[in-house]
């Protein structure tokens, strides 16, 4: 999987994005920052349209309960998105399976896909967070980031520590 923040706006994301094939795309409808409300449905719609491996939109209304999904090819509401009432299953992957792809900062060019191979990416996360930060069970986490950097990974890996994170 791979995430991008939705204030990198349309050339941000397909600089990103456009690099890999996603074929699911999870997108909220909007964001709210520094008091203004950001509406990110136009921004979505062409996202679609340009990335043509694209197969399914999953909306998450964020700010209206019932965005305007109709607009957009291929696109459910996240309420409608699978089946919440069906058994979960687990396939063992190796240990150098992909996890994540995350994005050099683009500051000397277009940004570069990092792939994150699950069990490195797990080790290496545990390794810090264990060692270097002395976290663990009683600890509390949280990083002031946004699911478009690396530090949203390295938040969520400090749920290997058995430590409460916060978002």
């Amino acid at each position: 999987w791979s995430s991008c923040s939705p204030d990198f706006g349309l050339s941000g994301v397909l600089d990103r994005f456009g690099q890999i094939t996603p074929k699911v795309l999870f997108a909220a409808d909007g964001y709210r920052y520094a008091g203004k409300t950001l509406d990110c449905m136009e921004t979505v719609r062409a996202v679609k349209e340009k990335i043509t491996s694209i197969e399914r939109v999953v909306l998450v209304p964020y700010l209206n309960g019932q965005p305007e999904i109709h607009t957009i090819e291929g696109a459910v509401p996240f309420a409608e998105f699978g089946n919440s009432a069906a058994q979960l299953s687990f396939e063992q992957l190796p240990f150098e399976h992909p996890a994540f792809i995350v994005y050099s900062s683009g500051t000397t060019g277009a940004p570069k896909c990092i792939v994150h191979c699950a069990g490195g990416a797990l080790l290496q996360q545990l390794k810090e967070h264990t060692l270097h930060s002395d976290m663990g069970p009683d600890d509390r986490f949280f990083y002031y980031t946004t699911c478009g950097w690396v530090m949203w990974n390295a938040l969520a890996g400090g749920l290997a520590t058995g430590a409460t994170i916060v978002l």
